[in-house]
């Protein structure tokens, strides 16, 4: 691995680490030096389980690579898996440094015909998942902050456009993607205290989970850059996965190609103030004028 080791020493757990960009965020961590988790339970594109070893196969990669790794097969959203996951980056490489939060799975439909099921299944493997880890990772870090030793931890979560933007017949995905925005920003103001930055990643690139959406991109590029390829995304991630990243928190990275840029975010607008109860027969105008100051809204997606 002839990669710059700029996490060299470093312990980091990618949960949904068997395929996709999970696995070349795995695979670009060990080639920058760090030992790694593998979390994968192998299933199907809607959560199903499945007898598939995914975690293992990429944890075989690493090591014949001259790399470090263990398997794990936890379920990110249950909570005592999600304890265990963390307890064996401890156990297995002495400490850990770096969580990513990858793990997910799609059930698409118009939220007319969503059922409660579709709703619940994908807002707990996102959303409850990305809470449970960060969780189990923050205690190990707090108590390692008061037993005086020093803590340089990262977190980095996975969001997605179709939690900052909105995406059309994924109502219960997009709604879990946009918790998860706001779970790193209150959560990176939390952290701060014991040394953990928080930071997320709304990334495009060809998964499982994109593959119909990025149809017309999946032919092989003329130009010889596959700007949908998952490893396109990986670079950022192990970046503010290393301790160069120190001074970066609560912020949201939009990651595609070649590019990366902040996503903005919720800001307050200039208000119309009457200082004093608004009468509802007066807002219209008002509400009229606030809008056509504004900057329009990102398009939703499909939309």
């Amino acid at each position: 691995m002839d990669t710059e080791q700029i996490c060299a020493g470093r312990v980091v757990i990618v949960t949904g680490a068997g395929r996709g960009i999970g696995r070349a965020h795995a695979l670009a961590f060990a080639a920058a030096g760090a030992s790694v988790v593998v979390n994968d339970i192998g299933s199907t594109l809607d959560g199903a389980s499945t007898a598939e070893t995914p975690a293992a196969q990429v944890v075989a990669e690493i090591e014949a690579l001259g790399g470090r790794a263990v398997a794990n097969g936890d379920d990110v959203a249950d909570w005592e898996g999600a304890r265990r996951l963390v307890r064996q980056a401890v156990d297995a490489f002495g400490k850990l440094d770096v969580l990513v939060n990858n793990a997910g799975f799609v059930r698409d439909r118009m939220l007319v015909n969503l059922s409660e099921d579709e709703w619940d299944a994908v807002v707990r493997v996102h959303l409850k998942g990305h809470f449970a880890t960060m969780r189990h990772a923050i205690e190990y870090w707090r108590a390692e902050a008061k037993a005086g030793r020093p803590v340089d931890g990262r977190i980095i979560n996975t969001s997605s456009g179709a939690g900052l933007q909105g995406s059309v017949g994924q109502s219960n995905y997009g709604a879990a993607k946009a918790g998860i925005a706001g779970l790193t920003l209150t959560a990176a103001a939390e952290f701060a205290r014991y040394g953990v930055t928080v930071n997320a990643i709304a990334p495009s690139a060809r998964t499982r989970m994109t593959e119909t959406v990025f149809a017309d991109m999946m032919a092989a590029p003329e130009s010889g850059f596959d700007a949908m390829a998952p490893e396109n995304v990986s670079p950022l991630v192990v970046w503010l996965g290393s301790v160069q990243s120190a001074a970066v928190t609560g912020r949201v990275f939009e990651v595609e190609g070649g590019k990366v840029a902040l996503a903005d975010g919720w800001r307050h607008g200039e208000p119309a103030d009457r200082g004093a109860r608004w009468d509802p027969a007066e807002l219209g105008p008002v509400v009229a004028d606030l809008i056509a100051k504004a900057t329009p809204p990102e398009p939703v997606y499909g939309a």
